[in-house]
């Protein structure tokens, strides 16, 4: 059979079908943000809106012929026979599920751009030689569970199952009871088998390629991120009667970690390119006129240098134990998610460049800013990823998150380009 039939020549996939599926799984788990009126997308890692958009997801895996696995930490694949059915897959991939303030494109275009491809192929009677999967990870956020790319970091062995199946989220749950009760604890294998590329679409969550009017960006790596999750314990004391010389508090402390951050941003030491944020700030009891005695809070820092960041870690960690000294409190660190900086597969990248320019789409290469799948992929396999513009400043985790038909249908034409490629190699 002659894999590379003329029905290729000039294929696109359905834009607006593509549109109406994003907006439909983005109805699984909706909710109207009260500041701005627009409909935004809590669907936490195996919440029972999660369970729902995967059996979404998976009911328009099966109605597409794919065949549905489900492994032990709940990643679903669904796979495309191949002309060489024996050969490794090409896999396309993602999340779906989201922060608790989402929009219905992070993560999910991924996903429903490869189903859409899948569609595509079917309805042109178009074969690969090799199979084609399209799958998705579980809790690749880590809002819930504290560690993103959960399900990917279990697949490609960078977590052990058990290790996973012991976290908790904020209210005690623990992950494998969460997925026995979603019915998403799968049976097969969760160590992945190597494919033999992995591919992601993704919105950019960023305003460079809108503000330059790029249409693709070429994903060349994803930068180091590091999160502390902190318990800064002080003294509960009256605001009014504790003279500031007798307080010990954990709302100074905190603050001082994190006007540190600014200042480690702005020293230059740690590179021109880091970024770092303390994005939860828990104080107790949290009442205008009691100091607070605990507070919890959270750091994340973010380097494209290696070197940097562990430079950054250090210099962040030493501080903790000054503001012990100086603000009387204590400070217990854990490090909840750790990941070093990834550098994308050039020749893959060279295909996305290449694709982009053959369908008359200006692109440019971009390091992600985010963690994704696909870094924990690149273990495996030869990776890359597409990211499309974002509107408004490029938004994202948050209602106003969009970018249009046109952009989505872009990238993911340019993603089904590549895919096609890689899947008729030998």
């Amino acid at each position: 059979m002659d894999t590379r039939s003329a029905s290729r020549q000039g294929l696109k996939i359905d834009g607006q079908r593509l549109y109406h599926t994003l907006g439909e799984l983005g109805q699984i788990g909706s909710y109207v943000d009260e500041e701005t009126g627009l409909s935004g997308v809590n669907r936490l890692a195996l919440s029972a809106a999660d369970k729902q958009g995967r059996n979404q997801v998976v009911t328009w895996m099966r109605a597409l012929g794919l065949s549905v696995t489900v492994d032990r930490i709940g990643n679903v694949y669904g796979r495309r026979a191949g002309v060489r059915d024996d050969l490794p897959p090409v896999m396309i991939g993602s999340h779906i599920d989201s922060v608790p303030t989402a929009g219905r494109f992070d993560g999910c275009l991924g996903v429903l751009g490869g189903l859409e491809i899948v569609q595509t192929l079917n309805a042109n009677d178009v074969h690969t030689l090799r199979p084609l999967t399209v799958a998705f990870f579980t809790d690749e956020e880590g809002c819930r569970f504290g560690t993103d790319m959960l399900g990917s970091a279990v697949a490609t062995g960078r977590i052990a199952l058990d290790e996973a199946y012991r976290l908790r989220d904020a209210n005690g749950c623990v992950l494998v009871d969460e997925l026995r009760g979603t019915g998403f604890l799968g049976a097969a294998d969760e160590r992945l088998t190597p494919p033999h590329a992995y591919l992601e679409c993704h919105i950019e969550q960023g305003p460079v390629l809108r503000s330059r009017g790029v249409d693709i960006g070429v994903v060349s790596g994803v930068q180091a991120i590091s999160w502390h999750e902190l318990t800064i314990t002080g003294k509960s004391a009256h605001a009014g009667t504790t003279p500031m010389y007798l307080r010990a508090d954990a709302g100074v402390a905190a603050a001082r970690i994190n006007l540190k951050l600014r200042e480690m941003i702005s020293s230059g030491q740690f590179g021109n390119e880091m970024r770092a944020t303390m994005g939860a700030i828990a104080p107790n009891p949290g009442l205008v006129n009691i100091v607070p005695g605990k507070v919890r809070a959270t750091v994340d820092l973010r380097n494209p240098s290696d070197p940097h960041m562990k430079d950054a870690e250090a210099a962040i960690i030493a501080f903790y134990q000054t503001v012990e000294e100086c603000e009387h409190v204590s400070i217990r660190w854990r490090q909840s998610a750790r990941t070093d900086s990834v550098k994308f597969d050039d020749s893959v990248a060279r295909r996305i460049a290449n694709g982009a320019t053959a369908l008359g789409l200006s692109h440019e290469p971009i390091t992600s800013g985010a963690g994704h799948d696909a870094q924990e992929m690149s273990r495996l396999c030869k990776t890359a990823m597409v990211f499309v513009p974002g509107e408004y400043d490029g938004i994202s985790h948050n209602p106003r998150e969009y970018s249009t038909m046109e952009q989505c249908a872009r990238g993911v034409d340019v993603l089904m380009a590549v895919a096609l490629e890689l899947a008729d190699e030998s």
